[in-house]
């Protein structure tokens, strides 16, 4: 029997990233997980109201949202501000990122965290989450 740890939305337009991701939130994290880089099909699993936790992807290629181009940051800052979704943890991560820039998206975005790419320490990466969901 498996036992539901969370639901995670994975918001990240890398293949590579998004099977990784899964991987590390499925088997050793034991959380279930939607992934998409799709602005209106974010919105639609958000307005669902199951999403426990969202990693963004920093920069999103190929996302809009009512036919304007966000990055994670923007998108971040949305789900922020709405009323709705404002609670839901955002683990903002990035592979171009010094300290400063990491300040700054954090500033920027309202996330509760910054992890850099590529996570190297899965443990802490799944105890991080855990404790932002209180499970």
């Amino acid at each position: 029997m498996k036992l539901e740890m969370g639901n995670i939305l994975i918001v990240e337009d890398d293949p590579f990233n998004v099977e990784l991701f899964e991987l590390i939130l499925r088997r050793i994290g034991n959380f279930d997980t939607i992934s998409t880089d799709d602005g209106q099909r974010i919105l639609q699993i958000l307005n669902d109201g199951k999403i426990d936790l969202i990693i963004m992807d920093v920069s999103l290629d190929n996302t809009y949202i009512d036919e304007k181009k966000v990055d994670g940051i923007l998108l971040s800052r949305m789900i922020k501000e709405n009323k709705n979704w404002k609670s839901i943890p955002i683990i903002i991560v990035t592979a171009y990122a010094v300290e400063e820039d990491i300040n700054r998206i954090l500033k920027e975005s309202r996330a509760e965290l910054c992890f850099k790419k590529p996570i190297t320490n899965y443990l802490e990466f799944i105890n991080t989450i855990k404790g932002l969901i209180g499970k």
